[in-house]
């Protein structure tokens, strides 16, 4: 079977979130929502940035992170603090191969601290951390395979876990893994994608929901 190593990836952070002014984007408010956008307005406070190396932008109602450097990731954040949330996205991958990885970050502090939660298009998935710019799996060796995960073109919808120590990443509607770590309490939200050995990871994230456990 298949591995993917976390260790090699370089991150880089295209750029920093200022703070979202408007907490609740163009849908209804639901009990217990925190936060969350349809990306239907391009001032809900998500980093806009074109260059070289990838987009983080607004793009025809999606937010698009798309990667055009080898062993690199790519993230944005909304500039917020959160402690205990339950976090949802739709993602969809429109281009570059399936060797990639994409996902959702909570507790972030910096560029250097964080978790993430990650799938891939050829189906695999892990939760990690960056800690002082070291990156890990949090209790795997590799990213593991699982058939949940939609392969190729198509969208997954990937849930976050970040409760007390415990986090747990889920692909739609099943859970991937469970596991307990007290590196971070508090943070961040954001979303990520990334590349390996070939360029061109694009993903399209949509119906962001950040939620109260």
């Amino acid at each position: 079977m298949k591995s993917k190593m976390a260790l090699v990836w370089t991150i880089t952070a295209l750029v920093f979130a200022t703070m979202a002014c408007n907490f609740i984007t163009g849908q209804p408010i639901s009990e217990g929502v925190l936060f969350q956008d349809d990306f239907s307005s391009t001032s809900s406070g998500w980093d806009r940035v074109n260059d070289s190396d990838g987009i983080t932008d607004y793009s025809n109602g999606v937010y698009r992170i798309w990667v055009n450097n080898t062993y690199t990731d790519i993230w944005a954040n909304l500039g917020v603090n959160f402690t205990d949330t339950i976090i949802e996205v739709e993602a969809t991958k429109v281009g570059g191969t399936d060797d990639n990885n994409f996902g959702i970050i909570c507790r972030y502090q910096n560029n250097s601290n964080f978790y993430f939660f990650n799938i891939s298009s050829d189906g695999f998935y892990g939760i990690g951390k960056v800690v002082d710019g070291n990156q890990t799996i949090i209790g795997q060796d590799n990213m593991l395979f699982d058939d949940a995960i939609k392969l190729g073109n198509v969208t997954n919808k990937i849930r976050a876990d970040c409760i007390g120590s415990e986090l747990a990443l889920y692909a739609n509607g099943k859970e991937l893994v469970r596991l307990r770590d007290t590196t971070f309490s508090s943070g961040d939200v954001g979303l990520l994608a990334g590349t390996y050995d070939v360029p061109g990871t694009d993903i399209h994230f949509d119906n962001f929901v950040v939620r109260k456990p």
